[in-house]
């Protein structure tokens, strides 16, 4: 089991609102599903009832949650990521026309020959 599942599904469980959890951890809610359920893969069984408008643990969800809150805070703390201030910067290929000269003519463009 992986570490950041296990915390994913500690915040869940604490919060019993997926959204809010989400919200908390700072991931998307898609992530949040996905971690839960690569949990209840391995364990086998479910760990949330989803049969209302608020989000039950199961009882192997409970068993799970005092192992998994002992090994979060037994983990080492992440380490944090440099940024590398964004990505590749593009030149813009500019929208046309130079701005106008004062005293000169417009450019206008020649017609094509048939």
């Amino acid at each position: 089991m992986k570490i950041r599942d296990l915390a994913h599904f500690v915040a869940a469980a604490e919060a019993l609102h997926f959204p809010r959890a989400a919200e908390k951890l700072g991931i998307s809610l898609p992530v949040l599903y996905s971690s839960i359920e690569r949990l209840e893969d391995e364990v086998g069984h479910p760990l949330f009832v989803k049969d209302g408008a608020r989000p039950r643990l199961t009882p192997a969800g409970a068993l799970l949650l005092d192992d998994a809150r002992e090994a979060v805070a037994a983990a080492p703390p992440a380490p944090k990521q440099k940024s590398t201030g964004g990505g590749k910067a593009k030149a813009s290929k500019g929208s046309g026309r130079a701005p106008i000269v004062k005293g000169q003519p417009k450019p206008y463009k020649k017609r094509q020959g048939r």
